[in-house]
């Protein structure tokens, strides 16, 4: 596996003494929750999901979560399509909390994340971005891989600011851009390397927020 590891805060102390408490927000199908999921389940992440909440009733993360006994609730975001309100962000803030989370995970949520849910959760919420960030933010980032005929492209976990992609990068992983590759290829194969990705930089910041509160 082609990591590249981040430095985090000096102030922290990488010492991971206790079960991270986890909320995710999702839009689609979950299955980079379901790789957090998968993690946990081989012991390899000590972790809980409590919550999942999603923008979209209809999106199968919210599916995945009930198979796993874990509870669910809708975003309402008061019948805009793509932005997330304030109303909606504090009423998501109050459910996190109320769910005993720690640590946010974005799984395929499609609305950007600002105050006040930035305010109530400061560094603890994490996004995963098909792409070597700083390079092609947005969305359908392979696609921007593809047409700039780069000779490899990748994965990427970073805290969410208020920019669009624009956090510091917590752990990369490195994927070539194959002769031959079609945008339905190489978004698969990104996709593998998303799912090792997000669990092992779930694990990292759980460490560092376990080492800062002991």
């Amino acid at each position: 596996m082609n990591l590249k590891h981040f430095p985090l805060p000096a102030r922290f102390s990488p010492i991971y003494t206790k079960r991270m408490v986890l909320g995710v927000l999702g839009s689609g199908s979950g299955s980079n929750m379901q790789a957090i999921l998968d993690a946990i389940e081989a012991g390899t992440l000590d972790a809980r999901i409590s919550i999942v909440l999603s923008d979209n009733p209809d999106a199968f993360i919210l599916e995945r979560a009930r198979r796993h006994g874990i509870a669910t609730g809708i975003i309402d975001c008061r019948g805009f399509k793509t932005k997330f309100p304030e109303e909606a962000q504090q009423e998501t803030a109050d459910r996190l909390r109320a769910a005993g989370v720690e640590l946010v995970c974005l799984a395929g949520f499609l609305r950007l994340v600002k105050r006040p849910l930035l305010d109530v959760f400061p560094n603890r919420i994490l996004n995963i971005h098909p792409a070597l960030l700083p390079a092609f933010p947005g969305l359908e980032s392979w696609k921007q891989a593809l047409d700039a005929g780069v000779s490899e492209t990748g994965a990427t976990v970073h805290f969410v600011d208020e920019g669009m992609d624009t956090g510091p990068v917590i752990l990369q992983q490195r994927v070539p851009v194959l002769p031959g590759d079609t945008a339905e290829s190489l978004h698969a194969r990104i996709q593998v390397a998303e799912h090792q990705l997000y669990p092992d930089a779930v694990k990292r910041v759980a460490a560092m927020i376990s080492g800062a509160n002991p």
